[in-house]
């Protein structure tokens, strides 16, 4: 159990759930930060209005080392895994078409933008750690301090996860709090217990590859084997181990 208690966010209501997915986009506005397209907006649906973020496809830079146009279903993928891990520290998120094409919309969390990883930091060990090893699990290569938000009642998010799932190496964090330590038994619980899951034509796994490349998921099934064999936290080696910048 986190040391928070609400996942309003991740699980949010039928109502709420039906409007992201197919409700009308109004009131969208271009998000002034990052090098992606991103809008802040309203999707309007039969419960009313729900605010969001919509990251398309059309507007995402190209990068050497990630397949174009991929980075939406990422951000899919990163929440489906974590609802998967009953961790629940992504925001819901769905892949679907809007005013500037297919993309990513994901439910927005309301949080204190003051607050980032370096001022909530000595209050949420326990977050952090799941956060951790959630990014090195899925390759998350930009785990930036202000993509930790905490929301109103105090529970942990993580959000931005475009970059992730490589099948190369690519872990960029600025959570290295724990590297070397032991993983605590509860998480290394759900670590096994997701195990199965992965494995070919196994729930998770389809979900998985709705959104990633075939060797992505062998990838993400590798990394998952050896946290479990190792049992702790990663240790960052040598080359470029935080993002930039890293707020």
């Amino acid at each position: 159990m986190s040391e928070s208690t609400s996942y309003s966010y991740a699980n949010p209501k039928p109502g709420i759930v039906a409007a992201i997915r197919d409700g009308e986009f109004v009131d969208m506005r271009p998000h002034p930060y990052g090098s992606n397209a991103v809008f802040t907006g309203l999707i309007e649906g039969e419960a009313g209005q729900v605010r969001v973020i919509y990251k398309p496809q059309r507007g995402e830079a190209p990068l050497w080392d990630f397949p174009p146009g991929t980075l939406y279903l990422r951000e899919c993928a990163a929440f489906e895994l974590s609802l998967a891990l009953g961790w629940e520290m992504v925001p819901f998120t769905v892949a679907r078409d809007g005013p500037y094409g297919v993309g990513a919309v994901q439910i927005y969390v309301e949080h204190n933008p003051a607050e980032t990883y370096f001022t909530l930091r000595n209050e949420h060990r326990t977050d952090l750690q799941r956060m951790a090893l959630f990014d090195a699990l899925t390759n998350n290569a930009d785990r930036k301090g202000s993509h930790c938000l905490r929301d109103e009642t105090g529970w942990l998010w993580g959000i931005d996860h475009g970059l992730m799932f490589n099948e190369d190496y690519k872990l960029r964090t600025v959570i290295w709090d724990f590297e070397g330590e032991q993983i605590p038994d509860d998480m290394l619980s759900d670590l096994q217990d997701l195990r199965p899951r992965v494995e070919d034509g196994a729930d998770c796994a389809v979900t998985m590859s709705s959104f990633l490349l075939k060797e992505e998921v062998e990838a993400l099934r590798d990394r998952l084997d050896v946290l479990l064999e190792e049992r702790i936290f990663p240790v960052a080696g040598l080359g470029r181990n935080v993002p930039w910048p890293p707020l």
